[in-house]
């Protein structure tokens, strides 16, 4: 994504200054740029500048950045100010949108759509928007949003077998079993990006695995696939009940 976005705002040689302010939302701890996406970005001449501390909550340090030519600000204030651009993970939160220049462009999550403050935030500030959640490919395949749908899926299974626990309100049972007994019956809905990570985990874990979907090509290709480890399913009411 960060060669597709070196590509689209640089193909014309203007260089600029791209500005990593770290996330402020609570219980977000993710950062834009790993070092080697800011080296790609300063090998080609930009200037890359980064709040202190933005990246301790993935485990690297300002001294990492720096080693790649990164310049570390004292404060997200300062970023905001100095930036071209800014990459983002998370929307703006409130003391971010009235840092925004006219004409700045973001590119980060925005979610737009549920979130009729920041539309006119960003729009009153005269703001460049580029939402991570509507890159779209020409196959049609969303590349950025892809990951975080992997991620909840794997997350969704490990959720649920801790959930079955019987300490936790559940039926004190593994989704793999143990020698002897049955495998948890797991059942998937839906093959997209999510569901099939779902899938994998929930394999991988031993349990009796069904997937509904209402795309057959799907389910030939996950059949194909995992052979006689999972049930296929064409997603309708009868077989949902």
């Amino acid at each position: 994504s960060i060669n597709n976005c070196v590509k689209i705002f640089f193909k014309g040689g203007q260089k600029m200054r791209i500005g990593i302010p770290g996330e402020i939302k609570p219980q977000e701890y993710r950062i834009a740029l790993v070092p080697s996406g800011a080296a790609e970005f300063v090998s080609r001449g930009h200037s890359v500048y980064m709040t202190t501390g933005a990246a301790a909550g993935i485990g690297l340090t300002d001294e990492d950045y720096k080693a790649v030519g990164v310049e570390i600000l004292a404060t997200l204030e300062e970023v905001y100010e100095v930036s071209d651009m800014i990459i983002g993970v998370k929307e703006p939160q409130p003391k971010e949108l009235a840092l925004i220049k006219p004409g700045q462009i973001h590119y980060r999550y925005l979610h737009l759509a549920p979130d009729y403050d920041q539309t006119v935030s960003l729009m009153k500030a005269g703001a460049t928007g580029i939402a991570f959640e509507t890159v779209e490919m020409p196959d049609r395949s969303l590349p950025l949003l892809a990951p975080m749908s992997e991620v909840a899926g794997r997350e969704a299974v490990i959720f649920g077998s801790n959930i079955l626990a019987k300490h936790m309100g559940g039926k004190g049972i593994l989704l793999g079993g143990v020698t002897g007994t049955a495998s948890a019956k797991v059942v998937v809905v839906g093959a997209g990006t999510a569901g099939q990570s779902a899938l994998k985990m929930a394999v991988g874990l031993g349990a009796d695995v069904t997937i509904l979907d209402v795309d057959l090509a799907k389910l030939k290709y996950l059949g194909d696939i995992y052979g006689n480890k999972i049930k296929t399913l064409y997603s309708n009411g009868g077989n949902l009940a």
